[in-house]
């Protein structure tokens, strides 16, 4: 298991909404598999559902990727309409 690590967690749209804020620092291991964990164990559905549409911004990309490395900052974005 990788040491944990703190990251700050920005929620946007419908992942603020399942989160009751914008913004919060976790201390997790660093991928993003376990961010998902983390935050589904901690939000529920609600947050499980934006989570299984929707996407992590890493470092400037866009990932779906479960063993993505995270490092200081993490964006949760629902998924967008449009296109």
């Amino acid at each position: 298991m990788a040491d944990e690590v703190a990251v700050t967690v920005r929620y946007f749209a419908a992942a603020a909404e399942a989160a009751g804020r914008d913004e919060e620092v976790l201390e997790i291991e660093p991928t993003a598999a376990a961010l998902r964990r983390v935050l589904a164990e901690r939000y529920g559905a609600p947050m499980t559902r934006v989570l299984e549409v929707g996407s992590l911004l890493v470092d400037g990309v866009v990932t779906r990727d479960p063993d993505r490395p995270i490092r200081s900052k993490v964006d949760v974005l629902p998924p967008f309409a449009g296109g």
